[in-house]
């Protein structure tokens, strides 16, 4: 939502600037999102008159001018074609900031000509697209006008507005809260009645109440259609809407000031004499449409869109046609032009779920529906089509017809009692009561206080426009915002003792320990669900009934997990799908062997690509030794007894690999760890890629260790975005060590360049004698945003730019 300053004080009389008042409608509990005011860039800007204009001497295009300004008389130097003497036009003193242009004005010869200042075109003022010169202005305006006053350019004030406020969604309910939180004066208009020359030749029928339970309208002869006056134009303007025309501006511009959406047909273009607010219809079958075809209205918007029987629709010929759907859009075959000479005005109330529904289902969010969703004050049906009568009649012209109404409004809100003393019990303010009563009515409430003498709650009845209120607490609320939440009391909590330290057991403490171990080891913790699907289950032992979820939360969330494994193989297999292969993966958790309380077991586990990365030495050592160094890294930082751990070898469960996997432990049986590759069979039942490796600590079998004093370590590194890799291979002198070659290209971007690797060394037909090749795979981590072709492109060129100051150069 948004509006201008001028446009608020036509409701508000106040003199607080645009950061005034939006500094007030957050403290009343309005969010703000943004003031925008053009007057900060243009102040430096005035008005100037030329008095002479005479050719540059070192330059036929320039001229040199003698300008009458507010700072005096200022010689400027001008290259506008229609600069010339007696014009009146914008001057911009020396230090001024030129938002068309970008720059701040220095005094500086131009040609040999010092320049003290510049003669401005709108657009260089971004008041316009584009200009042909200089502003040309009226030449009674006095020298020294601000610009800024001059064309209209006012603060223009952005906010969101909550679901439960509609009131926000106009001018007058915003001016009405800031009025009851002291900004100003509320001003009232009395609305007055337009009295109908004929009766009206259009009727109205109601034939889905539920939708549409009230509808007013009236007919509107011989206007005069066309562009909207300046001052219209502006107001719509200023807040991002579209000028169309009179009558279709004038209804935007009340949706706008009294939250009140209208509606305006062409009377020429209805067939028949009446309209008939009716449920979306489907079709019967015939030869050329299928039955069940929703009906279709091509609206204003230029798009069909298919009816159905749960929105509200708007139709003629005898409700045959639909002309509208109620409350969200009309319909282009009924749509107001240049040529419009008789109009139907239309003010109704549609029922919000409805609306929204409609809004939802056929993807229209128009500045009606958005409106009618959220609740219109069912009592501005008949105020808000007098108001727009008038504005026709005095923008349009034309002969007013009585107004039809037909239906009944919405109940407004039930009055309930409230005790003043209530705002003191829930939100610790201690007002007086006629400070309460006095919010409370500037805010639209009707408050009927107990007779004088006499005890008992106030009676307080909500006002139609805030069906939101429905109790005292509501109330409370609403005199705690206007009065000021900065105005909350500050009272410290009853002291209760000294507080508990907390202490951590032995198992979480080992937890602690092992995350942050594997953590340091370069593993990733992933956190998955404690469920699996069943037959996953049961590979990896378990599956059994009594284990089987009731009520799971997702088809193939099922059954207790038995094991972490297959949760870390799954998220290693949705990595590798998504070009991230060579993960590292933890999880520390609960397994459940069966339904008992004992049966259930913590343990932690890790997993690992056994993908290695491309080196020129060849794979290295096998990643398996290496997986089993991190667990024993883990087990030793758990304080496991590592120096007793037994390796037994051929006694794993099958869901490891027979020839490549062993179990540490203490005795024949106390089983602490397994490790090792996973089978490949397991891994095709998931639907991963091998090989891959793992291991699984049983926490509980692992004896309680000794305390050790632990360091704290930094944040991990964990960007968002996935690495890209580029290979590049240059030829340098035999004799130049690798060494040298990757530190260059590791040097070119220290902020993308993550890692440099060499895969690859050759020699041999194609390279030079006394030269070698040497192959470079280079590992970029965006950190940002994702590269484009352009990013890595210029990233490769400061590669090889870097590689070439080493004497290296790209081969092929």
């Amino acid at each position: 939502m948004k509006f201008t300053l001028s446009w608020l004080k036509d409701h508000l009389e106040t003199t607080a600037s645009a950061a005034g008042v939006a500094e007030a409608m957050t403290m009343a509990g309005l969010e703000v999102e943004h003031v925008a005011d053009p007057t900060v860039a243009l102040a430096p800007f005035t008005v100037a008159k030329i008095v002479s204009a005479e050719r540059h001497p070192n330059a036929d295009r320039l001229q040199v001018c003698q300008v009458e300004t507010i700072d005096g008389m200022k010689e400027i130097v001008c290259g506008a074609p229609n600069a010339r003497a007696g014009l009146t036009t914008i001057y911009a003193p020396i230090g001024a900031w030129v938002p068309g242009l970008g720059v701040t004005l220095v005094e500086k010869p131009v040609r040999g000509v010092v320049s003290n200042g510049m003669l401005c075109s709108a657009s260089e003022l971004q008041l316009a697209d584009e200009s042909d010169g200089i502003q040309e202005l009226p030449p009674e305006i006095p020298v020294g006008t601000p610009v800024a006053k001059l064309f209209g350019a006012e603060p223009v004030i952005d906010f969101e507005v909550t679901p439960n406020r509609p009131d926000w969604l106009g001018v007058a309910g915003i001016a009405r809260d800031l009025a009851a939180a002291g900004v100003g004066t509320l001003k009232h208009f009395d609305i007055a009645v337009v009295r109908g020359a004929y009766p009206c030749p259009i009727s109205v029928r109601l034939d889905a109440p539920e939708m549409c339970p009230v509808f007013a309208g009236r007919v509107i002869r011989g206007v005069s259609n066309g562009p909207s006056p300046a001052w219209l134009q502006t107001r719509l303007q200023a807040i991002g809407l579209r000028s169309i025309n009179r009558l279709v501006d004038v209804t935007n511009l009340i949706a706008y000031d009294r939250a009140r959406p209208l509606h305006v047909y062409d009377v020429g273009k209805l067939v028949g004499t009446e309209i008939v607010v009716r449920a979306g219809q489907v079709s019967a079958g015939s030869e050329h449409i299928a039955a069940g075809t929703p009906e279709q209205l091509i609206a204003l918007d230029g798009k069909t869109y298919g009816v159905d029987p749960t929105m509200c629709v708007i139709a003629d010929a005898m409700g045959e046609r639909p002309i509208g759907l109620g409350g969200v859009m009309g319909g282009e075959s009924t749509g107001c032009s240049d040529e419009t000479t008789d109009v139907f005005l239309e003010s109704a109330w549609f029922d919000p779920l409805v609306t929204a529904q409609t809004g939802r289902s056929l993807t229209i969010n128009s500045d009606a529906q958005y409106r009618f969703a959220r609740g219109v004050d069912p009592v501005s049906v008949t105020p808000g089509l007098e108001l727009a009568t008038r504005l026709i009649l005095d923008l349009c012209g034309g002969e007013p017809s009585e107004i039809v109404f037909v239906g009944e409004p919405p109940a407004s809100p039930a009055p309930f009692a409230f005790d003043p003393a209530y705002v003191k019990q829930l939100s610790g303010m201690d007002l007086s009561e006629d400070r309460i009563g006095t919010i409370l009515s500037q805010l639209g409430f009707l408050v009927q206080a107990a007779p004088a003498g006499a005890a008992g709650p106030w009676i307080v009845t909500p006002p139609s426009w805030r069906r939101d209120v429905g109790g005292k607490a509501d109330l409370v609320e609403e005199v705690t915002r206007i009065h000021g939440f900065q105005h909350l009391p500050a009272t410290p909590l009853p002291d209760q003792g000294a507080p508990s330290k907390g202490v951590l057991n032995p198992r979480q403490t080992r937890v602690r320990i092992a995350r942050r171990a594997l953590a340091a080891l370069g593993y990733s913790e992933a956190v998955t669900w404690s469920f699996t699907r069943r037959d996953i289950a049961t590979l990896f032992g378990g599956g059994d009934e009594r284990l089987i979820v009731d009520n799971p939360i997702a088809s193939d969330l099922d059954c207790m997990r038995p094991s972490v494994l297959p949760n870390l193989i799954q998220a290693a297999a949705r990595n590798a799908a998504r070009g991230h292969a060579d993960v590292a993966l933890f999880e520390i958790g609960p397994i459940y062997l069966g339904d008992r309380p004992t049966d259930q077991r913590t343990v932690i586990s890790g997993l690992v690509s056994a993908r290695a990365a491309r080196h020129w030495a060849g794979s290295g050592e096998d990643a398996l030794f290496g997986l089993k160094g991190d667990l024993m890294s883990v087990l030793e930082a758990i304080g496991a007894p590592v120096g007793s751990l037994q390796l037994a070898q051929g006694s794993n469960r099958d869901w490891w690999h027979p020839g490549r996997s062993a179990r540490l432990q203490l005795g024949p049986k106390t089983v602490i760890a397994e490790f090792g590759a996973l089978h490949p069979r397991v891994l095709k039942g998931l639907d991963a890629d091998g090989p891959l490796l793992a291991f699984e600590i049983i926490l509980d079998a692992v004896p309680e260790p000794k305390s050790k004093p632990t360091k704290a370590r930094g944040n991990a590194d964990l960007p968002n975005l996935m690495p890209l890799t580029r290979d590049f291979a240059f030829v340098v002198a035999e004799d130049r060590a690798a060494g040298d070659l990757v530190r260059a290209v590791q040097g070119a971007d220290k902020a993308l360049i993550t890692d440099v690797r060499v895969f690859d060394v050759y020699r041999g037909p194609g390279v030079d004698d006394g030269s070698k090749s040497v192959a470079l795979e280079v590992v970029v981590q965006p950190r940002e945003a994702t590269l484009t072709d352009a990013d890595i492109e210029a990233l490769s060129t400061r590669i090889v730019t870097a590689a070439e100051k080493t004497g290296a150069r790209l081969r092929g």
